[in-house]
């Protein structure tokens, strides 16, 4: 295969047809979105042909970049409209970053490994719209809490109290939970004051969450 934007641009949308539409995934807006994000620009060299395959693919310092229809699924799970500030916790490969830039009005995004952090700065530099800080995730981002949307890219054993008190009141946090990489499960958590629900989307499998956990 020739290493060309129109081979890309091509695996993009049978990736959009075959691995995401094909699942389920309906909102307009996320759909637009992935089509547009080149993810093999995300993803190592080595693994560039590899892109758009139906799997997580290694970033280096024990990070993936997650399979495309768990980006598709966890972004059009947070029901964004286009005006929302939304967190991320766990920049990793800048790639769910990306897609969120291309939906909602802000992205705060924040990513532990400092090595990770300084490449994705350089990958993400044309996007306005991302903020990002390299520091421990599970203090959230107190600084320009409360957030509209929280969406958390790696699995802790337990959902941090901090996710709950920095989203705002009618917020939407997406997470996975579980200790172990094989026994996760994705949650859509829903804030309405004092009431929290808590809905389990499917069963996945991600990084664990590193850090000081509260």
């Amino acid at each position: 295969m020739k290493d060309s934007l129109q081979d890309y641009g091509y695996l993009r949308e049978k990736m959009v047809n075959t691995q995401i539409i094909s699942r389920g995934i309906k909102d307009p807006k996320v759909l637009e979105a992935i089509k547009k994000v080149p993810r093999e620009k995300f993803v190592d060299k080595q693994h560039m042909d590899s892109a758009y395959e139906d799997r997580p693919l290694p970033i280096g310092m024990g990070q993936t970049i997650s399979q495309p229809y768990i980006v598709a699924l966890m972004t059009e799970s947070l029901e964004l409209t286009g005006s929302e500030k939304v967190l991320e916790i766990g920049t990793g490969s800048g790639y769910q970053t990306a897609v969120l830039a291309e939906i909602a009005k802000e992205v705060y995004s924040v990513e532990i490994v400092p090595s990770l952090f300084e490449k994705v700065k350089m990958l993400l530099k044309d996007y306005k719209n991302i903020t990002i800080s390299n520091h421990d995730g599970f203090s959230g981002w107190k600084e320009f809490a409360p957030f509209d949307r929280i969406i958390v890219t790696a699995a802790p054993d337990h959902i941090p109290g901090v996710f709950i008190d920095q989203l705002k009141d009618g917020g939407i946090l997406v997470m996975p939970v579980g200790v172990s990489t094989w026994s996760q499960e994705l949650y859509k958590v829903i804030k309405r004051g004092k009431n929290i629900r808590k809905i389990k989307i499917c069963d996945v499998s991600f990084v664990s969450m590193t850090g000081k956990s509260f």
